[in-house]
């Protein structure tokens, strides 16, 4: 059983060796080529899933394949070709303006620190987290997204629903050096067992670490 007074790292021991063995992912389920890519994809993909963003992101690049040619583009025309994901029209105007200020501020290079990130639109520190782990390959934290927010709250990792709390908890009960593996195999757990909808506890094998009845 987990109990609610259990050391969230006691919990976390137990199930660190299940994660780590079945579930192996170790990058972003988003489909890219460069930093860039990667950038405007993740600003995408925020309440919109992974696989409804790599249908529309081949159209997005091969129209405007560069930072200047997303620059120039009119936003009807962005927010027709990703019209399928969810917040397309507010998302359409991050895109272009992110990109702007890429060219801009930047000389067309995504800049690979966090603090700069999060001053571009719709860039919080989840996409941040997201960009620097996987283009530029450096371990600064966990990004922290639905599929994380229902894994802790489900094991008793953390209380919060805001998720900069709880990637502040996670690193605390998480060895550093597995930060970036355990983000991914988390969420490659809530793709398969762990989803929301059709979720069977009894073919949970996280679940059957601790025989809990709910």
């Amino acid at each position: 059983m987990i109990h609610k007074k259990e050391d969230p790292k006691q919990i976390w021991k137990k199930i660190w060796p299940v994660l780590n063995k079945r579930y192996k992912r170790t990058a972003t389920f988003l489909d890219y080529c460069t930093p860039f890519e990667l950038l405007i994809a993740v600003i995408l993909s925020a309440q919109t899933t992974d696989n409804g963003v790599n249908k529309v992101t081949p159209k997005l690049w091969e129209k405007y394949p560069k930072p200047e040619d997303l620059m120039r583009a009119p936003i009807s025309d962005i927010s027709k070709i990703i019209r399928t994901i969810g917040y397309y029209n507010a998302k359409a105007q991050y895109i272009k303006e992110t990109a702007r200020q890429i060219i801009e501020r930047y000389n067309g290079i995504v800049p690979n620190n966090e603090k700069e990130l999060q001053t571009l639109p719709g860039v919080g520190r989840k996409t941040a987290v997201a960009v620097i782990s996987n283009a530029f390959n450096k371990n600064i934290g966990i990004p922290v997204d639905t599929h994380v927010i229902r894994f802790v709250g489900r094991f008793g990792l953390s209380q919060s629903k805001n998720p900069d709390r709880i990637e502040q908890e996670l690193l605390k009960i998480i060895p550093k050096q597995n930060w970036r593996r355990a983000g991914y195999a988390i969420k490659e757990y809530g793709r398969k067992e762990g989803r929301a909808r059709g979720y069977k506890k009894e073919e949970d094998p996280i679940f059957r670490i601790f025989n809990v009845k709910k």
